[in-house]
């Protein structure tokens, strides 16, 4: 998963120089401002490497498969999506944006694991069994999201993620090469 990425992919990197960020549900706070503000708080400064664990794109995912959001706003935020990192790009952030693919099968073989194995209970909840069954709702989601945000400033990455040691390789890579780019 997404934490074991950023643990394995991201250990050999000075830990003055990055940090990470992990976004869960909104607190009241947050929901006071618009769905950016929090993930703009946590901006790098130039210079230094910062990981999101989940961002903005949660919002536009959740709201439209729970049609918490008519689809003309969540448009409107994949507008304001790719504004946002197109400023950022133009100041100068380099983004990678990698969404972990696994198949409906291994998500279900990773969730039975979660409820056999003591040690990883902690990891289930009740909200994995509903978004379980809005699997085909989140593909169609993600497919329009990608689709819709992924620009030259700022491509998405589609990282086949079943096997786990193999994602973390080809994310290495990517972020090596990028490194090596700049």
């Amino acid at each position: 998963g997404k934490d074991g990425v950023i643990k394995h992919v991201m250990s050999g990197i000075n830990p003055q120089g990055c940090s990470v960020t992990s976004f869960k549900q909104p607190s009241g706070e947050e929901l006071d401002h618009d769905y950016l503000w929090r993930c703009i708080r946590h901006i790098p400064a130039r210079g230094q490497i910062g990981i999101f664990n989940r961002s903005y794109y949660e919002d536009v995912l959740i709201g439209r498969v729970r049609q918490l959001a008519p689809s003309s706003a969540i448009l409107h935020r994949y507008d304001d999506i790719n504004a946002f990192e197109k400023m950022l790009t133009h100041n100068g952030t380099t983004i990678l944006k990698f969404m972990l693919h696994i198949s409906k099968e291994e998500q279900k073989e990773r969730l039975q694991e979660r409820l056999d194995t003591p040690d990883k209970n902690w990891k289930f909840g009740e909200a994995d069994m509903a978004q379980r069954a809005a699997w085909d709702d989140y593909m169609k989601a993600y497919q329009s999201c990608l689709g819709a945000t992924s620009t030259r400033a700022a491509p998405w990455y589609v990282i086949p993620a079943d096997d786990k040691k193999n994602a973390r390789l080809i994310i290495s890579r990517i972020i090596v090469e990028t490194l090596a780019g700049l």
